[in-house]
């Protein structure tokens, strides 16, 4: 498997594998996938990643800051999806410690993730990296008249702000 920087081309197979994971209805709020401009302008240019098998997209990581405030520039989202054939196969793993290593060219010192609890394989991914659980938000937000959930974990970097 190969991990490389995602370009603007690489959109549709994102896009793809994105609807996958919203389709699971424990991925995220979103009800669709965005049209690259939408996308492109969410999320920090230097720490977006895709990784590829056989010439095929398997998945895709990015960070998205999560102020505009320059205080909390080295403060980032994690998004990490894995295509359906390719899940429980390692590729989640590969690409967060990816973009793990990419924040911290980035000068990115802590890193968020939020979590479905149902999504038990996603915080078990998180923890293996280095991730810790610093909260539980209850009933953040409804999804399909339903209130949901989410389990807040973060890490911070070794290298940076230390």
């Amino acid at each position: 498997m190969q991990i490389r920087n995602m370009t603007e081309t690489d959109h549709p197979s994102v896009q793809a594998i994105y609807q996958e994971g919203i389709a699971t209805g424990h991925a995220t709020f979103e009800t669709s996938a965005p049209a690259w401009e939408d996308w492109d302008a969410e999320h920090i240019s230097s720490c977006r990643l895709v990784a590829i098998n056989d010439e095929k997209i398997e998945g895709w990581a990015a960070l998205s800051p999560v102020s505009g405030r320059c205080i909390y520039a080295g403060v980032a989202e994690v998004s990490v999806y894995v295509a359906a054939t390719a899940r429980g196969k390692g590729v989640g793993k590969q690409l967060l410690q990816a973009l793990i290593d990419a924040s911290e060219e980035a000068g990115i010192w802590t890193l968020q993730s939020g979590v479905f609890p149902e999504n038990i394989a996603s915080i078990r991914l998180n923890e293996t990296l280095g991730f810790r659980e610093i909260g539980y938000r209850e009933k953040i937000g409804k999804m399909n008249g339903v209130w949901r959930d989410v389990v807040l974990l973060e890490r911070r970097s070794t290298v940076v702000g230390v």
